[in-house]
């Protein structure tokens, strides 16, 4: 483990669940489809996805979503950012305003046409 993943988690717990990058430990498992977690809390998190559930709520719009960081990219739709969509799928030319949101759309439509 390198001097800076010590430094950067200073706090036992998170250097604990960090070092699960380095071994590749996951002993979190889903009871529904066998995924499996380095940490507790993105197994919460991915259960949402069996569940249902969805406890975060835009405050502009109502869209409820299942993780605080789907919250925080979704937001982005109501800022004048939005007009600017920098990211574009090569095959059906939709465009995006996060990579990550068009890396997930290649994957998904990729799975789809096969």
């Amino acid at each position: 483990m390198s001097v800076m993943c010590v430094i950067k988690h200073s706090v036992t717990n998170n250097l604990n669940v960090h070092q699960r990058v380095h071994t590749g430990e996951r002993p979190y498992g889903c009871d529904v489809c066998n995924k499996t977690f380095s940490d507790r809390r993105n197994l919460k998190v991915h259960q949402r996805v069996h569940s249902g559930e969805c406890p975060y709520c835009c405050d502009v719009c109502n869209k409820t979503v299942s993780a605080r960081r789907n919250l925080n990219l979704h937001q982005g739709v109501h800022t004048r950012e939005f007009q600017e969509r920098p990211y574009r799928c090569d095959v059906c030319s939709k465009t995006f305003i996060h990579k990550c949101v068009l890396k997930k759309h290649i994957l998904s439509y990729c799975n789809q046409q096969s």
